[in-house]
């Protein structure tokens, strides 16, 4: 049961590494980015002033061949000139791209948001004025715009890889609790079976013997209810049959049985709808689910206090609550109390709450949760199913 208890810290721990991993990666995409995007700045620097000194030069001056090779070879970033007179330099852009006022001031908007413009301007080494020749405004290369996307591709590969790992354990762990369930339903109603039949005989017997009827009748009732049982064991391992049944005299006789079997120290409280209410049901599974929340109930609170059994009804729906005023629980464990194994008890499998929850969900399509719980102050169980 050690797994059990520590299985919420082990999930965190899984979640919180899983967390650690991703944000490592996404942060080296982002410096890869930022560094990649640093070497585009400082190609784009080497190009702007490789146009300053072919601008400088002369017409009849023989132009430097590594300007030239800087200034040709430069074709992977979008980028255009606009001179001091307004005039306008295309590179690496469609003849068309730019044929109007809009588009140029759409262009710059861009490119302003991606990188800063860079002046193109020198000092005249013979004036010492500054030379004005315009801006450079660029854009981000094919690559580095495909970089960008690169981090939601890596987290949705993730989310799809995590999905599926999810699907696959929560399928392979369903599976194997319904092995269990019908390994050890099918045993149990076995087990059940030959002693009962024996009692069913002892019965009998007493009759002939005329022993008090009184004591025949409690008997016979215990009878019945172990019969009930060894065909609630027997359903767990198949489908079981739903039909039309009043959950208020469901409840109610699962309430009284119980009532009767249970210490004077547990006050009973039983408040439901003067009317029938119908529900999809099998009476069995459902009176054992009962069964279920309210010992557990009267566990919590160790034999002695106040349980209550509310049935509402509503338009469409019922809920059945079950009301102790016990040892509480804390939030973290209002869903893995549902989880095959976990129990608080220092005896028992913890299949009581997990059996209720197939019950109620798998099989009658219903809900079954913690309605609320306080340390200290008691819980509420809350049962809900679709009325016709």
């Amino acid at each position: 049961m050690l797994y059990s208890k520590h299985r919420q810290l082990i999930r965190w721990g899984i979640i919180l590494m899983s967390f650690v991993i991703i944000s490592l990666i996404l942060w080296n995409t982002y410096m890869f980015f930022q560094e990649f995007k640093d070497e585009e700045a400082q190609k784009m620097n080497t190009w702007a002033t490789a146009q300053i000194e072919f601008q400088k030069s002369a017409l009849d001056e023989d132009i430097n061949p590594v300007i030239d090779l800087i200034i040709t070879s430069e074709n992977s970033n979008p980028m255009f000139v606009v001179s001091s007179d307004g005039k306008l330099s295309v590179h690496n852009l469609e003849d068309d791209a730019i044929t109007s006022e809009k588009d140029l001031a759409d262009f710059i908007s861009t490119f302003e948001k991606q990188n800063t413009p860079i002046n193109l301007e020198y000092t005249d080494p013979t004036t010492k004025e500054k030379i004005d020749l315009g801006q450079l405004y660029y854009g981000d290369s094919e690559i580095l715009n495909k970089l960008k996307y690169y981090p939601l591709a890596l987290l949705l590969i993730i989310v799809l890889f995590g999905t599926v790992v999810y699907l696959f354990y929560s399928s392979n762990k369903s599976a194997a609790q319904n092995k269990l369930w019908t390994g050890m339903a099918k045993e149990t109603a076995h087990q059940i079976g030959t002693p009962l039949s024996s009692l069913i005989g002892w019965a009998e017997l007493l009759k002939i013997e005329q022993v008090n009827p009184e004591y025949i009748k409690e008997i016979e009732k215990d009878i019945s209810r172990l019969q009930t049982i060894t065909e609630r064991f027997s359903k767990i391992g198949s489908v079981p049959t739903l039909e039309p049944c009043d959950i208020v005299a469901e409840t109610q006789a699962t309430y009284d049985y119980l009532k009767t079997r249970s210490s004077n120290l547990i006050n009973f409280s039983l408040q439901a709808p003067s009317t029938p209410v119908y529900v999809q049901l099998n009476a069995q599974l459902y009176s054992w689910t009962l069964e279920n929340l309210v010992k557990n109930a009267i566990d919590a609170m160790r034999g002695k206090g106040d349980l209550t059994v509310i049935v509402e009804a509503k338009e469409k729906t019922v809920k059945i609550k079950v009301i102790d005023i016990g040892k509480g629980l804390a939030k973290r464990e209002f869903n893995t109390i549902f989880e095959p194994g976990y129990t608080s008890k220092k005896r028992g499998w913890g299949l009581g709450l997990s059996l209720a929850k197939r019950i109620i969900e798998d099989f009658h399509k219903g809900k079954i949760k913690v309605k609320h719980s306080e340390i200290g102050k008691g819980t509420t169980m809350q049962i809900t199913l679709k009325s016709l």
